[in-house]
């Protein structure tokens, strides 16, 4: 029986990279000369953002933000905490989301099964596996998930498997 995975993941490696770009951006750039400023990586769901002032931090992550767009991550992954003002520096984590939490994959279930489409969906961890008998009946649940805009993080579809 055909099946695919939903699934909400970051690549790593991706993220890396545009973290390395935004530090490149921010050292080249004349408004961060002789200051502070950075964008490092914590771990996989955290980036920390680093400058001497509140408003320079907002930039900082402007400029993450598009390097993360050229790399095609979504940036709806991405939760800003609150600055931390400490001494001369001002520091934000950036958490970035990923997995489907168990609130959203029951949305999600309850989604496909409201569509009233001869497939079955389950929550197995951090993903949902979606099975039915005909491809084009999964083709419709992917499409139907791609344009549904009340869901805040961005959806994969993987492991389709005929």
């Amino acid at each position: 029986m055909p099946s695919f995975d939903i699934v909400s993941k970051v690549d790593t490696h991706e993220l890396t990279n545009a973290v390395d770009q935004a530090n490149r951006v921010i050292s080249t750039r004349f408004d961060f000369k002789g200051i502070d400023a950075k964008v490092a990586v914590q771990d996989d769901s955290h980036v920390q953002l680093k400058a001497e002032a509140e408003f320079q931090l907002q930039q900082i992550l402007d400029i993450f933000q598009q390097t993360l767009i050229k790399r095609n991550i979504d940036i709806a992954c991405l939760d800003p905490q609150d600055v931390t003002l400490s001494g001369k520096h001002a520091l934000q984590m950036v958490h970035i989301k990923q997995g489907i939490d168990a609130q959203l994959g029951k949305s999600i279930n309850k989604r496909i099964k409201d569509a009233k489409l001869k497939v079955q969906s389950s929550i197995q961890g951090d993903q949902v596996r979606v099975t039915g008998k005909k491809r084009d009946d999964l083709q419709q649940v992917i499409a139907m998930l791609k344009s549904a805009e009340d869901i805040d993080l961005p959806l994969q579809f993987s492991n389709f498997r005929d």
